[in-house]
């Protein structure tokens, strides 16, 4: 290739450089408004943090509604059918002294247990003070007889309560034994069925 076919080369590659307004070397700079990034950073820091907090906040009712325990099935004959959660436990709305509560079932719990804020909310006297022995270590509480404890159509007007339940929110209790124990508990695949004895 001769000096002057470089040289016509070379000049057919600025030619539409120069038609652009740039020389053959210039490249497109981040920050000129015809570059399509630039669109993006329009609404600068906070707008961005402005559309993560949407992206979460919509994330977070997605996933509350996807994990939101099941509702409680009464059968044709009376038993209570509580269906398995997502997260593989039990869940069943009720309510302790006329107050209502979402109990996380627990077979391996002794007493139907809440905290000391819902028991004070509930109107719970002082009961008998007591240690629990628990996995966590021993937590102080007390026991209180005589509760009104129901789930669902199932209504036990004397149980007995442990108050001391700590880590959950307050609406939140165990359902244990002393419910429980009332009726004949059967485990299936995906539901726990309560049958009056």
């Amino acid at each position: 290739m001769g000096l002057k076919d470089r040289d016509w080369s070379m000049e057919a590659q600025k030619a539409p450089a120069r038609k652009e307004g740039r020389t053959a070397d210039s490249r497109p700079d981040a920050r000129s408004p015809s570059n399509g990034l630039s669109r993006g950073l329009k609404w600068g820091p906070a707008g961005i943090l402005v559309f993560w907090l949407a992206v979460m906040g919509l994330l977070y009712v997605a996933m509350n509604h996807y994990l939101k325990p099941k509702p409680v099935i009464v059968s044709a004959s009376g038993d209570l059918v509580i269906p398995r959660s997502r997260d593989g436990h039990f869940y069943a709305l009720g309510s302790v002294n006329g107050r209502p509560v979402n109990f996380l079932v627990d077979t391996g719990a002794s007493l139907v247990t809440v905290s000391e804020q819902f028991a004070r909310g509930a109107g719970l006297g002082d009961g008998e003070p007591t240690v629990f022995r628990t996995a966590n270590g021993d937590l102080h509480g007390r026991i209180i007889s005589d509760v009104p404890v129901s789930v669902g159509p199932l209504d036990i007007s004397a149980v007995r309560i442990g108050v001391g339940l700590v880590g959950h929110p307050m609406g939140d209790a165990l359902l244990g034994q002393s419910f429980l124990s009332k009726f004949e508990t059967t485990l299936k695949a995906e539901q726990m069925i309560l049958r009056k004895r």
